[in-house]
């Protein structure tokens, strides 16, 4: 009995993390892009801070705005903002990230 509560048990994480995986992937088109909110920007809790814009992910097949933040710095990255891109069938955003 404990090695099928088990087996069900891993199975369950393993299909939750595939479709959290295939749901990072997703790309959305849009023909009109969301609009965010303009918000104060707080002050950096250290001067070293990276700050970085409102982002964009995909909820539920839909664009989801997060709010922006300030990102401690990965020593020997730089932080590229995210940004919209077109293409024929519409616009997606392309999220933000480190690199080398």
């Amino acid at each position: 009995m404990k090695k099928q509560v088990f087996k069900l048990l891993l199975a369950l994480i393993v299909f939750f993390s595939a479709s959290n995986l295939m749901q990072a992937q997703t790309r959305i088109y849009v023909k009109v892009r969301p609009v965010a909110t303009v918000v104060a920007r707080p002050a950096a809790p250290r001067r070293e801070y990276v700050w970085v814009d409102d982002e964009w992910v995909v909820r539920n097949g839909a664009y989801e705005r997060v709010p922006g933040r300030w990102l401690a710095p990965r020593r020997g990255f730089v932080w590229v903002p995210g940004h919209w891109t077109t293409e024929r069938r519409g616009d997606y955003w392309i999220p933000g990230h480190w690199r080398r």
